[in-house]
């Protein structure tokens, strides 16, 4: 039972054939990046270390991450829409991402949520859950297209990277790229150019598996590898790490303030 509701809510995904060891462990590297971006955000935010995590190399490494997982996001499609084709089409079949993308939605509403109420006017409105939710449900009709979404794909960054540039008063359009200057957002991932991320991961998709075939050679044991073996469990409970994380992360702040270990860390 309490498996059923796991995988109903996103928290778990199905063990099998059909799945593909690697991009599983890739998602688990992402993850491991994640963290690892967020401990030292976290650890900046709150005084323990002194550094600006939002420029330079930290940032590059923070956009290399949500890359990584937003890639992951669109070659994933293609898999699950060449394995879903086969027993269902119209609405039975586009239903899936349908409804999958609003459940990923509902989890970044909760996001939402738990910043308004700890962080007061910092929330994080439209976040990579967001975007990834939404992605899910626009990007069904670009599953049947091929080499058009690499070209689509660079497109749309193209235009975010353009967009994120003008001058805007109005937050109306947030999650199409055009923030005012003055609102300042957490964890903020609009659809341009991020669209344009997932849309080259169907292209890698249908490249590196065509009908849903691995097209090339990768030893069938290899998931169960020490190190890899951790990293595929981890990419198989990525939703669920990526909510429990930062509240985990803050538990252990607030004991070491309440140990008075502020400080420690130069």
């Amino acid at each position: 039972m309490l498996k059923k509701v796991s995988h109903f809510l996103l928290l778990s995904h199905k063990g099998g054939a059909s799945r593909y060891w690697e991009i599983d462990a890739l998602r688990g590297v992402a993850i491991v990046m994640m963290v690892t971006y967020h401990l030292v955000y976290d650890l900046a935010l709150l005084g323990y270390y002194q550094a600006n995590v939002q420029v330079g190399p930290w940032r590059i490494f923070a956009r290399i991450t949500a890359s990584l997982f937003i890639l992951l996001v669109g070659t994933s499609l293609t898999l699950s829409h060449t394995r879903i084709s086969q027993r269902a089409s119209g609405w039975n079949l586009y239903s899936k991402y349908f409804w999958r993308g609003l459940k990923l939605i509902g989890w970044g509403m909760v996001i939402t949520v738990a910043t308004w109420i700890y962080m007061g006017r910092v929330v994080v409105i439209f976040g990579i859950l967001h975007m990834i939710g939404t992605a899910v449900i626009l990007a069904y009709p670009f599953l049947s297209l091929h080499r058009a979404n690499l070209v689509l794909g660079a497109m749309a960054i193209a235009l975010g990277t353009y967009l994120s540039r003008l001058p805007v008063t109005q937050p109306w359009l947030l999650l199409l790229g055009l923030r005012p200057t003055t609102l300042f957002q957490l964890d903020y991932f609009p659809l341009l150019p991020w669209f344009g991320v997932t849309l080259l991961g169907l292209f890698i998709g249908h490249r590196l598996y065509p009908d849903g075939m691995r097209r090339f050679k990768l030893p069938a044991a290899g998931g169960r590898r020490p190190g890899v073996k951790e990293l595929v469990w981890l990419g198989e409970r990525s939703l669920l790490i990526y909510l429990i994380h930062q509240p985990l992360l803050f538990t252990v702040f607030t004991l070491a303030d309440l140990a008075g270990m502020r400080g420690v860390i130069p």
